[in-house]
């Protein structure tokens, strides 16, 4: 049955009960202010907030928010109430919004992915197996031409997908319009030897208005994909891409730790995981199990569900593992989440003992292992550049990633 609410769960810290604290939320973002006001006669509880579920014991609250106190189509208003004032309340030490459950007549104001999944894969020409891509290193100072170079040996070696780093955009060592040009070229001979089409996500990180002109400018140089840091640009700059271009969009988090690393206060990654979907990112980063970031199967897991299960008709999202990646690493990551999957992998693949082309090799021989069934250990005893990787990074999860 449709409902005309928004319900926000809150994880709430602090020396009140906890259901005093949520309605001192409640009323925060909706109707209420520190102290009695009479501006009005009128009843305004078709706009005042309630408190709804309690768990004391995972402490959490809920708080439904009438569906009236919402603009249709805008992220930042919807941002102002769930997740507004209320970080700053005397009253609560912290408080973090673990989730927003929203109705269908809310959701579908948004476009959504023009790809999803599917799209991603015919575009690709795949099969059901995870993707291969890598971010060209190093991270920033190489020039178009030298980009272009390794990106021609990432592609030759079987990645699916190569992108630009978070920080990387338009800066004078690597124009963005002299750069496209050279790494398609090199995509265009990947393709006319080997057939395999090769997605290059141009990242047009900037404000919203600049990100759709960016936009424009990388498609008439002819790229074939696009990249936002959505939380540095803004959600609004994720939303005009998807207005503004038919390319399909690769979403990175960079910044996110800053709001959702603390469990108990800021905002989870399950927010910002539904909001790039409602927006229209075909391909967003959620972390990786085995990788070099602070993450878990319990905090990863429901990430890859929030993008691609059913949800108010709305194609599902690429989820991508990412963050100290390599070869040995595949089975543990696809073990636990399946074949939707884009395996980012940067020094995995550039730090092999016989460099780039070798390195995307060995990525995608541990790829074919994990859909035959086979272990990681079996089959490189066949492929040599997957036993070089796996001798100098192992199997799994590394203890140290940067060296002294």
């Amino acid at each position: 049955m449709e409902v005309d609410w928004i319900e926000a769960i809150y994880r709430i810290d602090s020396d009140m009960p906890l259901e005093k604290a949520a309605r001192i939320i409640a009323m925060e973002e909706s109707t209420g202010t520190w102290t009695e006001v009479r501006t009005t006669d009128r009843d305004l509880g078709f706009v005042t907030a309630t408190v709804g579920d309690i768990d004391e014991r995972a402490r959490t609250a809920s708080v439904i928010y009438p569906l009236d106190l919402f603009e249709p189509g805008n992220v930042p208003q919807l941002l102002s109430v769930v997740a507004g004032n209320l970080f700053g309340l005397e009253q609560i030490r912290k408080v973090r919004l673990e989730d927003v459950i929203m109705p269908h007549s809310y959701v579908r104001r948004f476009p959504g992915p023009r790809y999803g999944i599917e799209g991603m894969r015919h575009l690709v020409g795949s099969e059901r197996r995870p993707h291969v891509g890598t971010i060209v290193k190093p991270k920033v100072g190489l020039t178009p031409a030298e980009t272009a170079k390794v990106a021609f040996s990432a592609a030759l070696g079987g990645v699916d997908l190569i992108k630009d780093d978070e920080t990387l955009t338009d800066q004078a060592f690597c124009p963005m319009t002299e750069r496209i040009p050279e790494v398609m070229e090199v995509l265009d001979k990947v393709w006319e030897e080997t057939g395999r089409n090769v997605s290059y996500a141009v990242n047009v990180t900037a404000g919203p208005e600049e990100v759709a002109e960016r936009a424009d400018i990388a498609s008439k140089w002819g790229a074939n994909m696009l990249m936002i840091d959505v939380l540095t640009s803004g959600f609004t700059g994720l939303l005009e891409l998807r207005r503004e271009t038919s390319l399909p969009i690769h979403v990175h988090r960079a910044m996110h730790g800053a709001i959702t690393r603390d469990p108990d206060h800021g905002i989870s990654m399950k927010v910002i995981s539904r909001l790039v979907r409602m927006l229209g990112g075909d391909q967003f980063h959620v972390g990786a199990i085995t990788g070099k970031m602070d993450a878990t199967a319990e905090e990863v897991l429901p990430l890859d569900r929030i993008l691609t299960e059913k949800w108010h008709g709305l194609r599902p999202t690429f989820p991508v593992a990412s963050g100290g990646l390599h070869p040995g690493c595949v089975a543990d990551e696809v073990r636990h989440r399946g074949m939707d999957i884009i395996m980012q992998a940067g020094g995995g693949i550039h730090g092999h003992p016989a460099g780039t082309r070798r390195g995307a090799m060995a990525m995608r021989q541990a790829v074919e292992a994990v859909t035959q069934g086979r272990t990681l250990e079996e089959f490189a005893v066949e492929h040599e550049e997957l036993r070089q990787a796996l001798e100098k990074w192992g199997v799994g999860k590394k203890e140290e990633y940067y060296a002294e």
